[in-house]
């Protein structure tokens, strides 16, 4: 009868776990009959809402998406920013409820952040809603928008992240 050494020990277990990671991992991916990891899943509707020429630079324009009870806000930034959308990539819109508890955020265009006035939570549009400073713990969910350069026009068509009081964002 051979003794086990401990080195042998986790040489076999070594083995063992990366053959369990590698066959997991392959029923994932066949599970997923290519289905991107986190991708948007529900029947989201195609909104149109403005010409991107309209849009000004620091102005927000306000609409609701993807129901009337979910204020978002649309911005132009004025110089190409990740996500961004349009003929200078720098069209970006988020939903305007506090990830906090839900209140109505606001642009403060001095400091170029999305700001709530109920718990001072703080967001940055330019770097895709991420959560600043504040009693929030999660990034505003930003709106997916298209742009369609025949018509310079913006429709949202989906939303990147859960809005608030939501199990789900299609009601």
């Amino acid at each position: 009868m051979s003794k086990l050494t401990r080195r042998d020990f986790m040489r076999l277990s070594g083995g063992g776990i990366a053959a369990g990671t590698a066959s997991v991992t392959g029923l994932a991916a066949a599970a997923g009959h290519g289905v991107r990891q986190g991708g948007v899943t529900l029947p989201y509707p195609r909104v149109t809402l403005v010409a991107a020429r309209e849009v000004q630079v620091g102005v927000p324009h306000g609409f609701a998406y993807p129901d009337p009870h979910s204020p978002c806000v649309l911005l132009r930034i004025g110089y190409p920013v990740p996500g961004g959308i349009g003929p200078d990539a720098d069209l970006v819109a988020h939903s305007t409820m506090c990830t906090h508890m839900g209140c109505i955020v606001t642009y403060d265009a001095a400091a170029r952040t999305l700001k709530c006035p109920c718990h001072f939570s703080i967001f940055d549009p330019e770097k895709g809603g991420q959560q600043v400073c504040g009693q929030a713990t999660e990034n505003l969910p930003r709106i997916v928008l298209e742009y369609q350069p025949a018509d310079d026009s913006i429709a949202a068509v989906a939303v990147d992240g859960l809005l608030y009081g939501r199990q789900a964002n299609i009601l």
